[in-house]
């Protein structure tokens, strides 16, 4: 055998080595990206204001899957359990009407709590709860029996339930109206914003970059 047939073969053997380290180093990288979206952290773009002046348009955040437990995916069968969602959690979860879509909202009432609107004011267990996060831009009350936005209950949340609401409460499409999340639905709470784009302005809102969302 000549000696440059040999080299040729040990080159080949080196590139196959080498393609097959690439190979196995990207199927590990897939992986260990799928299992951290599945268990772990997932990124998620807010599409709309409900949750104005909290998270606005634009803003992009990561939600920790984890903090309520493990699932098993597609089946939503929680498997560890870790900790419920309590009041003022920020969650992200499929909204009952469309399974297909992510909503995100924040926790007003919990299994047992007794959940309700007056004039828009929110009490909870009876006791008015402190808001400082909300924000109303409509100066019209809606009458009881008109409208579920500004005056609605009591309703008392059933076991392994949320009541959710969107920070805009006169632009929130939420609880009010559809009803309950099954905590099966969730998919886990929100707690930074790692990028935020303007749209309208053509640029980044650099001061909402790290913010810690509470």
């Amino acid at each position: 055998m000549k000696a440059t047939e040999t080299l040729d073969k040990e080159t080949q053997i080196k590139e196959k080595s080498r393609l097959r380290e690439n190979i196995e180093a990207i199927l590990v990288a897939v992986l260990l990206a799928l299992f951290i979206r599945t268990f772990v952290v997932q990124a998620f773009k807010i599409p709309s204001g409900s949750m104005k002046q909290t998270l606005q348009i634009g803003d992009h955040i990561l939600v920790n899957k984890f903090v309520y437990g493990v699932k098993l995916p597609f089946l939503q069968k929680i498997i560890v359990s870790v900790k419920k969602p309590r009041r003022g959690d920020i969650v992200v979860f499929k909204f009952p009407v469309e399974p297909e879509k992510d909503f995100i909202k924040r926790v007003v009432g919990v299994a047992g709590d007794v959940v309700e609107g007056r004039d828009k004011k929110i009490y909870v267990n009876n006791r008015p709860v402190d808001e400082s996060y909300a924000v109303r831009t409509d100066p019209h009350t809606f009458p009881k029996g008109v409208q579920a936005r500004d005056n609605f209950g009591p309703k008392t949340v059933p076991e392994n339930k949320l009541f959710v609401m969107g920070d805009n409460r006169d632009q929130s499409y939420d609880s009010r109206f559809w009803g309950f999340v099954d905590l099966k639905a969730v998919s886990g709470k929100a707690f930074i914003i790692y990028w935020s784009w303007d749209k309208d302005n053509f640029g980044v809102r650099w001061n909402r970059i790290g913010r810690i969302l509470k």
